[in-house]
Parts: structure tokens; C-alpha cells; sequence
């Protein structure tokens, strides 16, 4: 194994140990009631996790379906926790979005061009985080920051393990590492500045 390969090996080995470890740490806060998950993104990125594991197994996938799998899964428990523990998924909006999702979803599922599926699976993704902004703009305190660090530094060693990839490969490693990052920066500045505008 080279030396560019085994770099290669161990940060994809690294994003896939960040990406399970990451919803761990949320789960818990909504179990204690600390994060308030919004129904509609959890609801658009479970669907997206399922579909991603049964594509990958229709398609004779091998051990990223643990990978993928066991993402399904914790999303998915989310979504189901977010029912009675959330909040949202109803408003005009949300219900915009969620279209916007569904249209993602479906182009993602019906496109030859492996381009085209990423940049729909992208849009759909974005649909979903677009929902919960709002939420986490008015109460930073709602979102578990650790999740959202853990999960773009994950995208971020997920993109570098592909190194010098064609776009489609990058693309989503990418946005995922971005928006996760960007949406604990929301969580971060926000809590600082609500701290500032309401001193104890």
C-alpha cells in the first residue's frame, strides 16, 4: 500500500468513525430534553438515509452499508423521537421545503448522470437543513453543537480522503462538511450573542 493510499484509508476510516459517533451525543440531549429536533429536516434526512442504504444494497454495496446503515438508522431515530420531543414541519414553509426534498429525492433516484444524483441528493439535503435555520437562529440552545462539529469535520476528512476527485466525487463530502460547520458557527455566534444581549 502507498503511502497516498494508506493516507487515503485512514481519513475515510476517520469520517466514518466521526459520522457514527456524532449522533450520539443528540440523541442524548433530546432524550433529556435540551434539543428540540425539527420534525421536517430530521423527517427529509431519515428518508434520505434510507433510501441511500437500500440503493447501495440494490446496487450489491459491501461494508459501507454498515456505514450508511447504521446513519439510517440513528436519523431515522431522531425523526421518530422528534414527534413527540420536537418542533415544526407544518408551517407553509416547512411544507415548501419538503417538496423541494421529495423533487430532490426523486431526481436523485431517477437520473443516469452520477453528477446530476449528487447535486439532487445535495438539494434535498440542503431542503432539510434550510428548515431547521430558522429554529436554531431564534434558540441556538435547541441544536447540540457537538453533533454538528463532529459531523463537518467528518465531511472534511471525507472530502481529503478522496483528494483530487472529479466534482462528483467532492461535491457531496463538501456541502456536507460546510453546511455541518456552518450550522455549528450558527449555534456558536448566536449563543454568544444572546448571552451579550440578555447578561445574567
Amino acid at each position: 500500500m502507498t503511502s497516498e493510499l494508506s493516507w487515503a484509508v485512514g481519513l475515510g476510516l476517520a469520517a466514518g468513525l466521526l459520522s457514527l459517533i456524532d449522533p450520539v451525543p443528540y440523541v442524548r440531549d433530546v432524550l433529556r430534553g435540551s434539543t428540540r429536533p425539527h420534525r421536517g429536516t430530521w423527517c427529509v434526512w431519515s428518508v434520505l438515509g434510507i433510501v441511500a442504504f437500500f440503493s447501495q444494497w440494490g446496487g450489491g454495496g459491501g461494508w459501507s452499508l454498515v456505514m450508511v446503515g447504521i446513519q439510517a438508522v440513528s436519523m431515522t431515530m431522531v425523526f421518530a423521537l422528534s414527534i413527540r420531543r420536537g418542533v415544526g414541519g407544518l408551517a407553509r414553509i416547512d411544507q415548501t421545503l419538503i417538496g423541494v426534498a421529495i423533487v430532490g429525492i426523486l431526481g436523485w433516484q431517477v437520473s443516469d448522470e452520477p453528477l446530476v444524483a449528487v447535486v439532487c441528493v445535495v438539494v434535498a439535503d440542503l431542503a432539510g437543513a434550510l428548515m431547521m435555520l430558522p429554529k436554531t437562529w431564534r434558540d441556538p440552545g435547541s441544536e447540540t453543537l457537538s453533533t454538528f462539529a463532529l459531523a463537518g469535520a467528518s465531511g472534511v476528512l471525507a472530502a481529503l480522503a478522496e483528494g483530487p476527485a472529479g466534482l462528483t466525487l467532492l461535491l457531496y463530502p463538501v456541502y456536507f462538511g460546510v453546511i455541518n460547520a456552518l450550522t455549528a458557527g450558527i449555534i456558536v455566534a448566536r449563543t454568544r450573542a444572546l448571552r451579550v444581549l440578555t447578561p445574567s
